[in-house]
């Protein structure tokens, strides 16, 4: 395992296969993992690096509280940490979908492509003023020993509430995007891994850092839009999962708009994307030529 010192914080990286670089970037309480099935489309025509944000998957806990434009730096001090200093296509999902978009803002010279793979959205968003709350109750919990005892069951609940398998069968995803050997078929978590990481006080800190100063990393890309523009004729894809959902669709088309991008469904799929359909995400990342020769 590779990990690399940013900001005095050890994180924990993840590089294979070759040709132009993308990074992909997970959500709220997420890992490097929860990449695994895209993977196997993208490594034989892209060199893929993956990450584990402080106090995820196995990075040391965070130094201090995200913002967005530390979040864009972070993807940046990475992909220096691993030598790629060209464009690359980075890729958010959720929560890290802000962080995507600002990196392309605060570094449009490094960008070729952005994916956001059924990112968050607020319009409004309400920023709270200390992460004081979170800390106490991660504080609590981890003393009630409720990560070692619960951690990887709830994980295991995130993954079938954000997935169109709830316990069923898999839907069939179609074809890879331009493979032309075997599809490489499912990819199954190791459970060993799961537990290592979910087990531990470190990643449910984490997670509830991160997400009280959600509003706090939303309100930062905001102010970015105002003052960041995109890149002129950056390719930008927002990869939506409606799953259903009337509101959730308008929400990702009016993101989808308001950054001139391409809008695309994944369908059928749950929140978890990257889970339930690899190759629409992998499509959406190898659609993406300019700007990547010379990465």
């Amino acid at each position: 395992m590779t990990f690399v010192r940013i900001g005095g914080v050890p994180h924990h990286v993840v590089a294979e296969g070759s040709g132009p670089v993308c990074v992909l970037s997970a959500g709220l309480g997420m890992s490097w993992f929860d990449w695994d099935p895209v993977v196997p489309h993208l490594a034989p025509y892209r060199t893929v690096v993956r990450f584990d944000r402080p106090g995820h998957g196995l990075s040391a806990p965070a130094a201090a509280p995200p913002t967005a434009a530390g979040e864009a730096d972070r993807i940046a001090a990475v992909l220096d940490a691993l030598g790629h200093r060209g464009p690359v296509v980075v890729v958010g999902h959720s929560i890290a979908g802000f962080h995507a978009e600002a990196f392309a803002r605060l570094h449009p010279d490094r960008t070729a492509g952005l994916v956001l793979v059924d990112s968050s959205v607020e319009e409004d968003p309400r920023p709270s003023r200390t992460t004081a709350p979170a800390r106490a109750l991660g504080a609590v919990l981890a003393a009630a020993g409720l990560p070692a005892a619960l951690g990887p069951a709830v994980r295991d609940l995130a993954v079938r509430a954000g997935t169109v398998r709830r316990g069923g069968p898999r839907p069939d995803p179609g074809p890879a995007p331009v493979r032309t050997d075997p599809d490489p078929g499912p990819v199954r978590t190791d459970r060993a891994l799961v537990r290592r990481v979910y087990r531990t006080s470190r990643v449910l800190r984490g997670t509830l850092l991160e997400n009280a100063r959600y509003g706090a990393v939303a309100a930062g890309l905001l102010a970015l839009r105002e003052d960041r523009p995109l890149p002129p004729g950056l390719p930008v894809t927002v990869l939506a999962a409606p799953d259903g959902s009337a509101r959730w669709e308008r929400r990702q088309r009016a993101l989808a708009r308001r950054l001139g991008a391409r809008y695309e469904a994944a369908e059928p799929s749950g929140h978890l994307v990257m889970r339930d359909r690899p190759d629409r995400v992998a499509r959406a990342v190898l659609d993406v030529r300019r700007g990547q020769e010379g990465a």
